[in-house]
């Protein structure tokens, strides 16, 4: 089973919902903000990410602005960065979707499909 962290007001998460549900696949949502994923399933897109830290951050979110970590992420251990996001879910980038070996993290049409879809 797909798990997709959504934060409700963002219109991004809306539209990322609305497309699996025209491509009628199987997700449940979880409140980004109330319950961030893990530490273990941030290391796993992390992974799959290549390793990309900044890939895994809403950087143009208000807490990421708030808290100077465009110049702080560099200095960062992965551990404490992972600590960081698995504490606060606007830290994440969003939708982050998980499971049945997918990671996507954003919403781009166009690589959802190319992963998720099959034709």
């Amino acid at each position: 089973m797909l798990t997709v962290y959504i934060y409700q007001k963002c219109s991004t998460c809306r539209d990322a919902l609305k497309w699996l549900d025209a491509h009628k696949i199987s997700y449940q949502t979880k409140a980004i903000r109330e319950t961030p994923p893990t530490a273990d399933e941030l290391k796993i897109a992390l992974d799959a990410l290549g390793g990309e830290l900044r890939k895994l951050f809403n950087s143009s979110g208000m807490d990421y602005r708030a808290l100077g970590l465009k110049d702080l992420l560099p200095t960062l251990s992965e551990a404490d960065a992972i600590a960081l996001l698995s504490q606060n879910g606007n830290l994440v980038k969003r939708p982050f979707l998980l499971g049945d070996g997918h990671v996507l993290v954003g919403f781009k049409p166009e690589i959802w499909k190319t992963d998720l879809v099959v034709d």
